[in-house]
């Protein structure tokens, strides 16, 4: 290592390699330029030295390349952060674990400590800096304004006057919003937003809400390869009417139906449950009886396997999805009832308005990695029974499934499906889209994206 002082020519270069004290008498080498040159300076004590880096060959710079490094001529400007612990210096070819290196981003300053032995050579290695995507949504994401009016839909049109193929909507609660219990705050998306883009697993998704726990739920979108070539400025636009495509949901087959019945069997109350068992209005009831798996969940768990199992370490599996099978207030529960029985998000989403995130019954929380959508995140989202809404953001132009239960009559179990204008209900056993519905975990990254249409996030 040829070290030089300015002023002090015959000073000997031990006592500079060997000093208490570099830049601020910490025993440190400092280096505060971030790009290689003929020549550099660093503070020592109130002195500069000049050193030459051909001659020195102090560090060699690794920048992480997916699941690999590759050798970098500089120190990067931004985007990376120093791994300490991969990082390391050598004192005559052998590792030193005594040396702490770290790198301070805002002043791209580098420091060795304690750098004191000629010969010694130090390896760096940066790791793109990995943002969470919860911050990232609640960085970027613009705020609604107002309380929302669940029993009004919601759109940038609001006009008051009621819904139509123009877009007008019940109100302007537009943005995303949040509610607090004391369980925890969810921040949900409402109305056309426009920043809860997303691609994951080679698939496009907007972004449902952050939920209590962090975790962040997602609906299906489409496969970026097949969207990207139809335009997915015209495909996952607000508004646009997917009727005839149906990117926006999954193929349920070999032979690509993107149809499906929410179950094959219909004539028992239990029918409107993800899972079930014959007689009873949960499977928890009969607690030694095998349950049986709904058609959906058929058609989602094999969908899961061929799709996102390889990605399942980003899944979270405790947030759960709600079949509410609670019975509103003046229903009892029957397998096959005399008359019309009601399901409790009836009562939520048709007569009081005040859809829920909780699961009141734990026997009706299924912690999988994947499900559906419920009618109450439909109505907090912007929609509403039997009312149109084309302008909100789970708007696509086609019908699919929810999860929510929403009555037994006429011989027939209903659950509630998301309209092309509008939530209703229908028979189980018709034919609906799957629009898949997953949680990614709170500690998610991204490398990139700010959720626009043009820009959306990108899973790490």
């Amino acid at each position: 290592m040829n070290l030089e002082l300015k002023k002090r020519s015959r000073l000997k270069r031990n006592i500079i390699i060997g000093l208490a004290s570099i830049a601020v008498l910490a025993g440190a080498f400092t280096l505060t330029h971030n790009k290689y040159e003929t020549t550099e300076s660093v503070e020592v004590a109130n002195d500069k030295i000049n050193y030459e880096l051909a001659d020195k060959n102090l560090i060699g710079v690794y920048l992480q390349d997916g699941d690999n490094y590759t050798k970098s001529d500089t120190i990067p400007e931004s985007g990376y952060e120093l791994n300490e612990e991969e990082s390391y210096c050598k004192v005559n070819d052998e590792v030193d674990n005594n040396i702490s290196i770290t790198y301070d981003t805002n002043s791209k300053t580098l420091s060795i400590t304690p750098m004191t032995t000629k010969g010694t050579k130090c390896y760096l290695y940066f790791d793109e800096q990995r943002t969470l995507l919860k911050d990232a949504i609640l960085a970027n994401s613009k705020r609604g304004t107002g309380t929302p009016d669940f029993n009004k839909t919601s759109c940038t049109n609001g006009s008051n006057i009621g819904e139509d193929a123009n877009g007008n909507c019940g109100e302007q609660t537009v943005g995303l919003y949040e509610e607090t219990t004391n369980k925890g705050t969810t921040y949900y998306y409402r109305g056309d937003v426009e920043d809860n883009y997303l691609v994951f697993a080679g698939f496009y998704w907007r972004i449902i809400r952050i939920n209590k726990d962090g975790s962040i739920r997602i609906i299906y979108s489409g496969e970026k390869s097949e969207v990207d070539a139809a335009g997915k400025e015209k495909v996952l636009a607000n508004g646009y009417n997917d009727g005839s495509t149906m990117y926006t949901q999954i193929a349920v087959n070999d032979s690509g139906t993107k149809t499906s019945a929410y179950n094959s069997s219909y004539n028992h109350s239990e029918y409107v449950g993800y899972t079930y068992v014959e007689r009873y209005q949960r499977p928890s009831d009969s607690p030694d009886t095998e349950p049986t798996s709904s058609t959906i969940k058929g058609v989602l768990d094999t969908w899961y396997g061929e799709n996102l199992q390889e990605y399942d370490s980003y899944i979270d599996g405790n947030a759960g999805f709600c079949n509410d099978r609670d019975m509103a207030s003046e229903s009892s529960w029957s397998s096959q009832p005399s008359s019309n029985i009601d399901y409790k998000a009836s009562e939520r989403i048709e007569t009081t308005y005040e859809p829920t995130y909780e699961c009141k019954n734990a026997n009706d929380l299924y912690q999988t990695k994947i499900g559906l959508i419920t009618a109450d995140e439909v109505a907090y989202a912007g929609g509403k029974y039997v009312t149109s809404n084309y302008g909100y953001y789970l708007y696509t132009g086609n019908a699919y499934w929810t999860m929510s239960p929403h009555r037994f009559g006429y011989n027939y179990a209903e659950v509630y499906v998301v309209y092309a204008n509008g939530v209703y209900i229908d028979w189980v056993n018709s034919d609906y889209g799957v629009r898949p519905v997953i949680n990614l975990n709170a500690d998610v990254t991204i490398t990139g994206g700010v959720g626009t249409l043009q820009v959306p996030y990108v899973v790490n």
